[in-house]
């Protein structure tokens, strides 16, 4: 039976699946016994593997560190990764977070785009192929990650113990392909008041942002007397790789504190050189680091996070660099641009540029599917944002958002649409098939 046939029969029970999935909060919690990062994300990862059993395939669970659901034989093995963790929903849902609930034809929750609803379409793509009379010469393995969105232990882990595949793709991005993804780093910068120094400011302590990788849509800040109320911001969630598109609560605060609220103390220092330094600015250019390169274009900048109180102050930023250039050129030019502000610098996280050419086999192969499909002809692409791609040898970000679709991970009211969903299965089911061919 033709692949976009079997992909029809299954259209209820995968999005009946992928509702059951984005209904788990799998935000991340307290490690346990094999549930390295809390009991939700454990739900989420037994409920996808328990599924894959039930649809027939070969599932394993790598500690609660990862899954894996597989099908086929042969020498090779191509990988399909995907996660099942998700960023805190944050404030201003039209519908619950968490409740994967169906409106105007859209599915909504947090993950249903990122990435819990790209994740179910793979799965059932590789049904579709499993069924149909294509022929499969490769092992397929959908690879369940728990810890996308915080740091890659899951992957870290799961690649000590399982073998590396020969290729793969992630459905955590656009299409038609990414061949390109800038290289990530989080930064944290620090300073440490001298005891005293921040007594002579007014401000008790400032708060902002959950995560580097998410434009802050709220910060606060606690000021002298008790019967002052606190200062707060509002901004606009978003990616933290498109910081343009959303409005930072951290940035406004500074500006608002900058106006007459900050003296000459350690304290207030750090928060001016903040501004500065970084402001409102998204491209880096006050920290010296607005590179830019003819691959993958502007580097970009994020203010994601901000926690000062009387003893010290931290800021953590998250930089997405053009694959031409290098982690340390990036250290380096921000260290020489807070010499005189005594502003420390560390590095929290950090992943290296993916790069394929555009003639390279795996994009080549993904694009001509994509055209195929959907009757568009166009160019890979190159992104900010950081895939499961990179943790493979050789691998791309293939999907899940289609040109021209708004990009809705990291902000409220996420969603996917319920035909976008079966198109993608549609699309990785010929993905596979000629990949494994």
């Amino acid at each position: 039976m033709a692949l976009n046939k079997i992909i029809d029969l299954y259209r209820e029970k995968l999005i009946k699946s992928t509702q059951e999935l984005v209904s788990i909060p799998s935000t991340k919690g307290e490690g346990k016994e094999s549930m390295p990062f809390g009991e939700e994300i454990n739900k989420a990862l037994e409920y996808a593997l328990k599924l894959g059993e039930e649809l027939g395939f070969l599932v394993g669970n790598v500690d609660g560190y990862a899954g894996f659901i597989e099908f086929g034989h042969g020498d090779e093995t191509l990988a399909i990764l995907a996660h099942l963790d998700v960023v805190p929903a944050g404030e201003g849902w039209t519908y619950p977070p968490f409740g994967g609930q169906i409106h105007d034809n859209k599915l909504y929750g947090r993950g249903a785009i990122d990435d819990k609803g790209p994740a179910m379409a793979a799965l059932f793509a590789m049904k579709a192929v499993m069924e149909s009379s294509a022929p499969v010469n490769k092992k397929v393995r959908l690879i369940l990650g728990t810890d996308e969105e915080s740091g890659w232990e899951d992957m870290d882990y799961y690649f000590k113990k399982q073998p590396m595949p020969d290729f793969g793709i992630t459905p955590d991005a656009n299409y038609p392909v990414i061949h390109a993804e800038k290289g990530i780093m989080h930064i944290e910068l620090y300073k440490e008041f001298s005891k005293g120094q921040a007594d002579k400011s007014d401000i008790l302590s400032i708060k902002g942002g959950s995560r580097a990788n998410m434009v802050p849509d709220s910060c606060i800040c606690y000021l002298k007397g008790e019967d002052k109320e606190p200062v707060t911001t509002e901004g606009v969630s978003a990616h933290g790789s498109m910081p343009e598109k959303g409005e930072n609560a951290i940035s406004k605060m500074l500006d608002l504190l900058s106006h007459d609220r900050l003296g000459d103390n350690d304290l207030d220092r750090f928060l001016a050189d903040l501004g500065r330094l970084i402001g409102f600015d998204t491209k880096g250019k006050g920290l010296g680091i607005n590179y830019s390169d003819d691959v993958s274009g502007h580097l970009t900048l994020n203010l994601g996070v901000i926690d000062v109180d009387r003893e010290g102050g931290k800021a953590i930023i998250d930089i997405r660099y053009p694959v031409k250039y290098k982690e340390e050129e990036i250290i380096e030019a921000i260290e020489q641009n807070l010499d005189t502000s005594g502003i420390g610098i560390r590095l929290v996280h950090g992943q290296k540029p993916l790069y394929l050419p555009k003639d390279h086999f795996l994009v080549k192969t993904l694009g001509r599917v994509y055209r195929e499909q959907t009757g568009q002809d166009l160019e890979p692409l190159t992104i900010g944002g950081g895939t499961y791609a990179r943790a493979l040898e050789t691998g791309v970000a293939f999907g899940a958002v289609f040109p021209g679709k708004a990009e809705l991970a990291h902000q409220k009211d996420e969603y996917i649409e319920i035909d976008d969903l079966i198109l993608n299965a549609k699309i990785y089911a010929h993905a596979i098939a000629e990949l494994v061919k």
